[in-house]
C-alpha cells in the first residue's frame, strides 16, 4: 500500500482540549435523556435547560470526537446546489421551511459563541459553489434565483476567487467557519453549568420504555419521560431509517500553508469529483482543509488511494505545504436531502425522537433539528416538523448495500497494520495485524443486521457496507446503528 501522508487524524479534535466527564454509574431520572454529544445532542440539551428542563447527556466516547467533530464545520445555509432542486421536488413551501429552519440554526450557533464566551476560532466567511466548466452557469443561475427567492442573500459571479480558473461561482455572504470539536467542547460547559449531566464512555446498550423511557448503559440506567437518540444513525426507532437512508463517506486532509488569504472563503465544487475547501489553524499557524468526493461507507475495498488522489489533486491546484492531518467522516444520505427528525410513532413511542440523514449539511441542519425537538418537548410551536418528519414517504430502490470489500484467500495476505476477511466454512473472520505482525481475529459480522464487515486500509476501522456501523480495529464501537462489539474468534 501507497506510505499517506499525514497523521491518522482530525484537525479540529487534534487541536481540542480533553473532556473528562465521568462515566455513567448507578441509575438516574431526568426529563429527557439525549443520546449522543454531537450538535444535534447538545443543541437539544441546551435550549431544554434554557426552558427550565431537566436533562442527562450520555455519550459513547468523548464529547466533539465524533461526526460534528470531524466535520469541515461549515455554518451556512450555502448547501452546494440544492434550493432549484427542493422547490422542484418537494415544493416551495418546503424548500423555504428548509432556507428558514438552515438560517436559524446558523444564527443560533453564531448567537450562543459569543453569549456563552466559547472559544472555537469563529471567522465571518463567504460560502461558494463553483464549477470549472463554463456549460453549467445555467445551472448556478437558476439555484441563486431559487435562493432568493426563499429569502436567502446569492449572487453570481463569473468566477470564484480560488488560485485556479473556475467558469463561474456562486456566493452566498455573511457565512461562518469555526472549529466543530472545540464548539461542542464548549456547548457541553455550557449544558453542564445550567444543571445538564453528562455522562462520557456511556454508550446506550438497550433503550425501552413501560411506564417511562429507559436507557441502559454498562454502568447504570436512565430513566426518562423522553429519549432523544442523536446518534448520526439511529440505534433503535419504532421506525426503521435504516433503509431510508444511504452511509456515505469522504476524506479530508489538513495542509500547512502560509497565506490563509489564498482561499478566503469556504467552497464546494458542483462537479464530480467534489472538491470543498476552507481554511482553519492551529498552534503553528494556517490550514488550508480539502474534502474528496463521497463514497458508500464500506463499500471501497482501498480508501487509502482516496488520500492519494486527493493530496495530488490539492498539489497541482493549491499553494500547499505540508500534509498534517487526514481522516474520513460519515454521514448518512436521504432521497429528498432532507434529514429525518422528530417523534416517528407519537402513538406507540410517545416521548421518542430521532434525528439523521443529515446529506453533509449537519452543522446547522442538526443545530435547527435540536432546536425543533427541544421546541416540541417543551411544548412549543415549531413550523419545521413536517418538513422534516421521519415518517414522510421515500422510495423503496434507494438503499444500497453491499459485501465486503476485504475477501484474502490465506492471513498471510494481511500486512502489518492492514486486516482482511477470511471465510472458514461458514464463518466469516475479520483478521487484523498490528505494527509488530500480531494477529487478532474477531467476527466479520456486523452486529447490528450481520453484514460482511470491510477493512478501510486508511482508517484503520472496521466498516459495514449496509448500514454504515464503524469498529476499531480492536472490535470496538466507533459509532453505530451497532451498540455491540465484535465478538473475538479463535485464529
Amino acid at each position: 500500500m501507497h506510505a499517506l501522508s499525514g497523521k491518522p487524524a482530525c484537525c479540529w479534535i487534534e487541536n481540542a482540549e480533553a473532556t473528562n466527564y465521568p462515566p455513567l454509574d448507578g441509575s438516574i431520572h431526568a426529563e429527557t435523556v439525549v443520546v449522543g454529544a454531537g450538535i444535534v445532542g447538545l443543541t437539544t440539551a441546551l435550549r431544554l435547560l434554557e426552558a427550565g428542563r431537566s436533562v442527562i447527556v450520555l455519550e459513547g466516547l468523548r464529547v466533539g470526537r465524533q461526526v460534528t467533530g470531524r466535520s469541515t464545520a461549515k455554518i451556512t445555509t450555502q448547501h452546494r446546489l440544492i434550493y432549484r432542486d427542493l422547490i422542484d421536488t418537494i415544493g416551495i413551501e418546503r424548500a423555504r421551511d428548509y432556507a428558514e429552519a438552515n438560517s436559524a440554526g446558523a444564527q443560533q450557533i453564531k448567537s450562543w459563541i459569543p453569549e456563552h464566551g466559547i472559544a472555537c476560532d469563529l471567522e465571518a466567511k463567504p460560502a461558494w459553489s463553483y464549477t470549472r466548466d463554463p456549460t453549467v452557469r445555467e445551472k448556478i443561475e437558476a439555484e441563486a434565483e431559487a435562493a432568493q427567492k426563499l429569502g436567502l442573500q446569492a449572487e453570481v459571479f463569473d468566477r470564484a476567487p480560488l488560485p485556479f480558473d473556475t467558469a463561474c461561482g456562486l456566493c452566498f455572504p455573511d457565512q461562518a467557519q469555526f472549529n466543530p470539536a472545540r464548539y461542542l467542547i464548549g456547548l457541553a460547559a455550557v449544558v453542564k453549568a445550567r444543571g445538564g449531566q453528562i455522562f462520557e464512555n456511556s454508550r446506550a446498550r438497550m433503550t425501552d420504555a413501560a411506564s417511562r423511557w429507559r436507557v441502559v448503559t454498562d454502568g447504570g440506567t436512565v430513566h426518562a419521560e423522553n429519549v432523544v437518540v442523536a446518534t448520526n444513525m439511529t440505534v433503535k426507532s419504532p421506525v426503521g431509517m435504516a433503509h431510508r437512508t444511504q452511509p456515505r463517506s469522504h476524506v479530508a486532509m489538513a495542509f500547512r500553508i502560509d497565506d490563509p488569504a489564498v482561499v478566503d472563503g469556504m467552497f464546494i465544487s458542483i462537479e464530480e469529483p467534489t472538491r470543498s475547501l476552507r481554511t482553519g489553524r492551529d498552534a503553528h499557524g494556517p490550514l488550508l482543509i480539502v474534502l474528496g468526493p463521497h463514497f458508500r461507507t464500506g463499500q471501497d475495498g482501498n480508501v487509502a488511494a482516496r488520500f492519494v488522489e486527493l493530496e495530488d489533486w490539492a498539489r497541482a491546484h493549491l499553494p500547499v505545504g505540508d500534509t498534517l492531518w487526514r481522516w474520513c467522516n460519515e454521514d448518512y444520505d436521504t432521497a429528498d436531502r432532507v434529514p429525518y427528525a422528530g417523534a416517528p410513532d407519537v402513538e406507540k413511542a410517545p416521548g421518542f425522537y430521532i434525528a439523521t440523514g443529515f446529506n453533509a449539511w449537519g452543522i446547522s441542519n442538526g443545530t435547527a433539528v435540536g432546536m425543533m425537538i427541544a421546541d416540541i418537548i417543551a411544548g412549543r410551536a415549531n413550523s419545521w416538523t413536517s418538513l422534516y418528519d421521519p415518517t414522510r414517504p421515500y422510495p423503496d430502490d434507494f438503499h444500497k448495500s453491499g459485501d465486503s470489500q476485504s475477501y484474502v484467500q490465506s492471513l498471510d495476505e494481511i500486512e502489518p497494520g492492514q486486516g482482511g476477511v477470511i471465510v472458514r466454512g461458514d464463518e466469516k473472520i475479520a483478521a487484523v495485524r498490528d505494527e509488530t505482525g500480531a494477529l487478532r481475529t474477531f467476527s466479520a459480522s456486523c452486529t447490528h443486521k450481520g453484514c460482511t464487515l470491510t477493512w478501510n486500509n486508511a482508517d484503520r476501522t472496521w466498516d459495514c457496507p449496509c448500514h454504515g456501523s464503524i469498529f476499531a480495529a480492536d472490535g470496538s464501537v466507533i459509532h453505530g446503528p451497532a451498540r455491540e462489539p465484535l465478538p473475538p474468534v479463535e485464529q
